[in-house]
């Protein structure tokens, strides 16, 4: 049984604690009370770090903060309204997580949301999964720019949310770059199954390099993103099976740069 169907059937989000455990039981509403009074699932992933509560530590964190930074600038846009709808269809939801992540959506909209304590709780259940804690960072870096560029207040929040993470100024900067360049890629008029970069600057910036890096420099790159981005070892990490469609179109994204590169300079 997934992560989902363990909450729904047990007492999980009540045993989840802290701010998160009080706002995904919120989101919950009657789900979790009903949950809390079951004895029909013993779910015992009540320690942080197991794989089903970090799946659902992710899942909830994800859509608060994604509301969170939506809101950032006062407003909330279409084009944010748009990309939040777009990953819950890339993961494909059921009405009732569709309906539980709206409403972590609009709990991260408030204007007393705690950022700080979620984000040290994310840090504190994930532990040492930095990979995960950086496919957590490009989600959100995909939502808030999905209007085409990073308001400073949500860059701003952002650069927060790396440091509590453990991430330099520096690493958000090339993350940033990398979403761009993969924005830019999705975005592209393209024949169906084509997968081109329209420059071959922006293959550069998807592996998080500039143009004048050397070939070994690009090779490194390229290994190094696709261990982080693998789908299964992060799956294996906590990330929901239900966003195996956005890891895994990561990957194809920082093939498809490298391969490009690769014809260009013409190395193996």
């Amino acid at each position: 049984m997934n992560w989902w169907g363990k909450l729904l059937g047990g007492s999980f989000g009540y045993m989840l604690g802290g701010p998160l455990g009080a706002l995904l039981g919120a989101a919950l509403g009657h789900q979790l009370d009903r949950g809390i009074k079951s004895s029909a699932i013993d779910f015992d992933s009540n320690h942080p770090g197991d794989t089903e509560r970090v799946q659902t530590v992710f899942f909830t964190t994800t859509f608060l903060v994604m509301g969170h930074l939506a809101k950032a600038d006062g407003r909330v846009t279409e084009s944010e309204i748009a990309a939040a709808k777009h990953i819950m269809q890339q993961m494909q939801l059921t009405a009732e997580q569709r309906q539980t992540a709206i409403a972590l959506f609009n709990q991260g909209k408030d204007a007393d949301f705690d950022l700080e304590s979620v984000i040290i709780q994310f840090k504190n259940e994930c532990g040492r999964r930095r990979n995960l804690s950086q496919m957590f960072i490009e989600i959100l870096l995909a939502t808030a720019m999905a209007d085409g560029h990073l308001d400073a207040l949500e860059k701003q929040l952002l650069v927060k949310i790396a440091k509590i993470l453990g991430f330099s100024r520096l690493t958000l900067e090339r993350l940033i770059m990398m979403v761009q360049a993969q924005q830019q890629n999705q975005n592209a008029n393209r024949a169906p199954g084509q997968n081109r970069y329209n420059k071959i600057e922006d293959a550069f910036k998807m592996l998080g390099l500039e143009e004048k890096a050397n070939n070994s420099e690009v090779k490194k790159a390229y290994r190094t993103l696709i261990n982080q981005h693998h789908p299964d070892k992060l799956v294996s990490r906590g990330l929901p099976e239900e966003m195996l469609k956005i890891a895994t179109e990561k990957t194809q994204d920082i093939k498809a740069a490298y391969e490009q590169i690769k014809k260009h300079r013409g190395f193996k």
